[in-house]
């Protein structure tokens, strides 16, 4: 009785039991995915044999390039291939990868392998995203996608922790011996840690009862073209939905940008963490700690109280409020301030992301807004990549320029600053997302003030919804 009881609620909050296992496995996943991609940040800094800031930038431009430019041929990929077995041969070759990298030592070699996971990441998350349909009721998709949402982001808090955890083991164990044999650093314990995720979230894809396509099935839509410009052309539409309705215009405006602003505190923490702050890796992993709990708050938080507040209008506040964290916890220089300031930012880019996606849900009609959100993930994705990659560059310039000009340290009313190229471009970061929160509330603004005229709203193709007054 008690059994059937635990189903029903299972049932009830999830949708079915076959999907809270997915669930469940896309949890365990997304820690080590955030575990991994601490430890690779870590590891790429360690192993640069000059720059730090280019080693990263071009570590994680491996891990989002394949992504943006190989997304719509990954698709056709997996459409053709039993899907279930695609899961878990990508995280059995997550895991191998994972187990290898403590012992990389060189930064080509750290290229490939994350190369590789993001390939394998590629082909398993439509994968997934495609099974999910068939696990879960039609009335429960709203549900689903807003637990999927959680476990992506939601492990972060929980990645970080853990990575301070295994931090402080690696220090209690002897420098020598087995401990050295295998690479039993703090990132050593983390990859393997991770590696061993991916073996679980593999098993529990492997006891999931996921529905069979025929061969005939798979082969439908014949073999398909794998078009590597999809991406290209989505992100032009995404420019032409953008500008028919001001809720979507906005939301576009705010993430797309705001991640370019966002993006830059990814490869540039550690680094200023370690030289202005002087703190250490264990400090680092504090640091995120705060940002992923300060964002799991904040979603808490806009989940709560979602019928309480105007959507629309606390989004771009809530962009402004990340802006001006961010300028803050960069202008400090002692880990007291910094840890606070970066939770307020986790705070306030919690709900933008769950804000910002429910007003997609409310504004745009149910059968376009796969192209919508299509399109919105191109424009994040290409603006990440331009924040990865640009970020420790411009890091590195502005740090030459102001050795050269300022010898590093400014004074501003008896106050002596100093003023290294990672804190210059934190700054410049506070100022985008800042100016990406005046843009969607301007675009909000100007939405409201537009007359309600019948001939102006889009063209039944679009079917974009008007935005409720």
């Amino acid at each position: 009785m008690e059994a059937t009881r635990g189903s029903g609620r299972i049932d009830r909050a999830f949708g079915s039991r076959d999907f809270f296992w997915l669930w469940i496995a896309q949890v365990i996943s997304a820690t080590g995915d955030w575990l991994g991609l601490l430890a690779i940040i870590a590891l790429s800094a360690s192993i640069s044999t000059g720059s730090e800031g280019t080693a990263i930038a071009i570590v994680l431009a491996a891990r989002v390039a394949p992504g943006f430019f190989l997304a719509t041929a990954a698709g056709v990929i997996v459409d053709r291939l039993n899907r279930r077995h695609v899961m878990i041969a990508c995280d059995l070759g997550r895991a191998v990868v994972l187990v290898s990298l403590p012992f990389v030592d060189t930064l080509f070699g750290l290229v490939v392998a994350s190369f590789a996971l993001e390939i394998m990441t590629m082909l398993w998350s439509p994968a997934k995203e495609a099974i999910v349909p068939n696990l879960v009721p039609k009335s429960k998709l709203t549900t689903a996608n807003s637990l999927n949402v959680a476990a992506a982001y939601g492990m972060f808090p929980v990645a970080a922790g853990v990575a301070a955890l295994l931090a402080k083991i690696s220090q209690s164990l002897p420098a020598e011996g087995w401990v050295d044999t295998w690479r039993l650093n703090a990132e050593g314990l983390a990859f393997y840690v991770d590696g061993f995720s991916f073996l679980v979230t593999g098993f529990i894809i492997w006891r999931i009862s996921i529905p069979t396509r025929s061969r005939a099935e798979r082969s439908k839509g014949g073999l398909g073209n794998l078009d590597l410009g999809g991406a290209w052309r989505e992100l032009r539409e995404g420019w032409g939905f953008i500008a028919s309705n001001p809720i979507v215009r906005s939301v576009n405006l705010g993430l797309a940008t705001g991640i370019i602003g966002g993006g830059m505190l990814v490869p540039l923490g550690s680094i200023y963490v370690s030289r202005v702050i002087s703190g250490t890796e264990a400090d680092f992993n504090l640091v995120l700690f705060s940002l992923g709990l300060g964002m799991a708050l904040g979603v808490v938080a806009a989940s709560v109280l979602q019928n309480r507040i105007d959507r629309a209008r606390v989004f771009p506040v809530a962009i402004l409020v990340a802006g001006t964290a961010l300028f803050l916890a960069a202008s400090t220089s002692w880990l007291s301030v910094l840890v606070p300031m970066i939770g307020l930012l986790g705070f306030a880019a919690g709900p933008i992301y769950v804000l910002g996606f429910t007003l997609l849900h409310e504004n745009v009609e149910d059968d376009f807004r796969g192209r919508i959100f299509s399109a919105l993930l191109v424009l994040v994705r290409l603006c990440m990549l331009l924040a990865l990659a640009v970020a420790p560059l411009l890091s590195e310039i502005l740090d030459r320029i102001s050795n050269r000009w300022w010898d590093g340290v400014i004074h501003v009313v008896g106050w002596e600053i100093m003023v290294p190229g990672v804190r210059i471009t934190l700054w410049l970061a506070a100022v985008i997302i800042f100016g990406a929160g005046l843009l969607a509330s301007a675009s909000i603004k100007s939405g409201a003030s537009e007359p309600s005229d019948p001939k102006a709203a889009p063209s039944p193709d679009h079917r974009v919804a008007e935005v409720s007054e």
